[in-house]
């Protein structure tokens, strides 16, 4: 079989010492951290899309990243070629997961009947490689906004005739999905939003996407697809607003038509930016609803206001991140997939390696680190301490709904001014940095 990385060894673990630039420097594997190995806790996944088909195009400019698995004049041979490559690359860098879009592993035809047979074709040599090298597949969705006769969405989309294409689409990926074991499947909008309201009717468009998603609902529980429903927040780019904004908005979506009890998140650091939140945040509101499923890990540049799906390497990010999965208990059967390209003028094939070891260490120290303020209670103490008078006296009446406002009343006029107490902000934020610093 042909090499599409010769000069490239696995990946392998050689220390914070190392001066190895294709060497895990905190990365390793096998370490145990709070009781489970890094490789548990972690579940790293490579972005078929980006890794494998980012060409480096962007609004300015055309394709800077020439791949040798892309040089075929026939489309079909060059996905195959392309699967192969991919693979060698997931079992050298050393990852567990991948995930895919349909339309990244195989061309679309001239039909849908077209496009399900090449689609088939690509399929089957995947099942092949996974066998081959254990490698599994994460999650795949399905590709229902690059087409043209999806600039008006999909699900949500004016013409009924898209929505049931969109639908067929769907229903094809939820068999390849259960073909090749995925644990996940995601449903990114893309764009299912609207530019202006003039000519939406917003109640319908919602309406119609809860109604695709429970349809998506009953076809997995009739083909006995078992695997978790995430979607994906994003507030904006393509469309002006994205229906499916951000965690809290898509949580608020879900309740409001009864959907919440079969899709969890799937949150990207880069659309929660993008919301004006930070990741920890999204995060944060995702696993208090129980609803936290995975992680499209990466980074944005926040001087720029698009989605550049940078590599992740800001440590303090992904330490607040980790420090939400080991919360929650960890992020199974979900994981942290590197939803993320390397920049146009990276254009080496080693840069795919050196931009995955990297982001990979970020998200190891993240780890080390916060197991570590975990174990020592040094935030879980203190927000102890700043909700103590919520578990006596007032406090414990106005949680358990004894209080009223007459009692609220009377007990303020007893007691009179509260007194000042300090957020301790710049004490924690230190503390932060000094466990991020000389955590080992």
């Amino acid at each position: 079989m042909k090499a599409y990385f010769p000069t490239i060894d696995k990946i392998q673990y050689e220390g914070p010492k190392s001066r190895n630039p294709l060497a895990f420097k905190v990365y390793d594997p096998a370490e145990k951290v709070a009781g489970k190995t890094m490789r548990e806790h972690l579940r790293f996944s490579v972005a078929y899309w980006h890794t494998m088909k980012g060409t480096g195009s962007d609004p300015f400019g055309g394709a800077t990243l020439i791949r040798p698995w892309n040089d075929s004049s026939d489309p079909l041979k060059a996905a195959e070629d392309t699967m192969r490559a991919a693979f060698e690359f997931f079992t050298k860098i050393g990852v567990d997961f991948y995930a895919f879009h349909d339309r990244d592993i195989c061309p679309e035809g001239e039909s849908l009947q077209e496009s399900n047979k090449m689609l088939d074709r690509i399929v089957k040599l995947a099942g092949k490689l996974q066998q081959d090298t254990g490698v599994k597949l994460l999650w795949n969705t399905s590709n229902m906004f690059s087409h043209r006769r999806f600039a008006n969405g999909s699900a949500t989309n004016p013409d009924a005739a898209v929505f049931a294409y969109g639908a067929a689409q769907v229903k094809k990926m939820l068999e390849v999905g259960l073909e090749l074991g995925a644990t996940n499947y995601v449903f990114w909008g893309g764009r299912e939003g609207y530019s202006t309201l003039l000519n939406t009717d917003l109640k319908r468009e919602l309406d119609h996407l809860a109604r695709f998603l429970q349809m998506a609902v009953d076809y997995a529980r009739k083909i006995g697809f078992g695997a978790q429903f995430l979607i994906e927040p994003k507030p904006k780019e393509p469309t002006r607003h994205q229906y499916d904004f951000d965690s809290a908005t898509v949580i608020s979506f879900l309740k409001a038509y009864g959907l919440e009890k079969h899709f969890k998140l799937n949150v990207e650091n880069n659309h929660a930016t993008l919301a004006a939140h930070s990741f920890h945040h999204d995060l944060k509101v995702a696993a208090i609803n129980g609803m936290l499923g995975s992680v499209d890990a990466n980074q944005g540049d926040l001087l720029l206001g698009w989605d550049t799906d940078q590599f992740p390497t800001d440590l303090y990010s992904a330490t607040m991140a980790m420090l939400v999965i080991l919360e929650q208990g960890g992020i199974a059967p979900g994981g942290l997939n590197f939803d993320a390209k390397v920049r146009r003028e990276s254009t080496d094939l080693e840069d795919l390696f050196i931009a995955h070891i990297g982001a990979m260490d970020t998200f190891a120290h993240g780890l080390k680190v916060a197991a570590k303020l975990i174990k020592d209670g040094v935030l879980s103490e203190n927000l102890k301490a700043r909700y103590a008078s919520y578990d006596s006296g007032v406090g414990a009446k106005i949680e358990d709904g004894t209080a009223t406002l007459e009692s609220l009343e009377a007990y303020t006029l007893k007691h009179g001014e509260p007194q000042a107490r300090s957020g301790r902000q710049e004490l924690l934020e230190n503390v932060i940095n000094q466990y991020i610093l000389t955590t080992k």
